[in-house]
């Protein structure tokens, strides 16, 4: 496939809970020094829409074709941003009614779903067999870039779980589409990759991923790149086994 020639333009927002965090990891990307992408940052959001829909408004008004939402514990490697763009202008070359695009998903649900992504995550690298960019029907939170013109927005019922792939399923629904890229990068969450929770995550998961069931409780069963659903109250009881005993 040839490269398309012109890159899609590219602006980044962030929501900010920790600044030692950001200061650590997603201030420290080459491309996000002075000169680098355009960025800002939203501190103490109640939500992901808090952060991420004004900034959406705001770049409607000044012409990037995409908004990035990428978590504050990211850091991108030298080249990222070009990277990013040459991906993601080779995948809406390759499917024109692309909307949203992300780093990991999972294409399809059961025994026949097809997880698609290369992330360095909390120090594990996940590189996926299947090919990139590829379709998919879930993505995961760490990073969600969304087309400007598509008049998606997030959902502030979704808080800060979840809302990545209430995207896609945004896009899907309006005859959109949603993909995978290849452009690595590093996340370094503290949220264990897996075994006990924290209390408070996991009460936020359970009420989260209660308005995720309850809004899309028609498109049942979902597979997202933590959850199996299939039926509302699923994600309340898999939350609730990663609790302290």
């Amino acid at each position: 496939m040839s490269r398309p020639s012109h890159l899609p333009s590219i602006a980044v927002v962030t929501s900010v809970s920790r600044i030692d965090v950001l200061q650590q990891r997603l201030a420290q990307s080459e491309c996000m020094q002075r000169g680098g992408l355009p960025w800002s940052a939203c501190f103490n959001s109640p939500s992901a829409a808090a952060a991420f829909n004004p900034a959406m408004d705001a770049q409607a008004a000044q012409g990037s074709d995409w908004l990035v939402w990428v978590h504050q514990d990211v850091h991108f490697p030298p080249g990222w941003d070009q990277l990013f763009r040459r991906a993601l202008g080779e995948a809406c070359a390759q499917w024109p009614t692309l909307a949203v695009a992300g780093l990991y998903g999972v294409r399809g649900v059961g025994e026949q779903s097809v997880r698609a992504g290369h992330v360095l995550d909390r120090g594990q690298l996940l590189k996926e067999p299947a090919a990139l960019p590829c379709l998919v029907d879930s993505l995961d939170e760490l990073l969600v870039a969304v087309r400007v013109d598509s008049g998606l927005r997030m959902d502030p019922a979704m808080g800060f779980d979840f809302y990545a792939t209430d995207l896609v399923l945004q896009a899907q629904a309006a005859g959109m589409c949603a993909a995978a890229l290849d452009a690595y990068c590093e996340h370094w969450s503290d949220t264990p990759a897996q075994g006990e929770m924290p209390p408070g995550l996991i009460e936020r998961v359970k009420n989260n991923g209660h308005a995720f069931e309850q809004k899309w409780a028609h498109r049942l069963p979902i597979k997202t790149p933590c959850f199996d659903i299939h039926r509302p109250g699923d994600i309340a009881a898999l939350a609730a086994s990663m609790s302290t005993p």
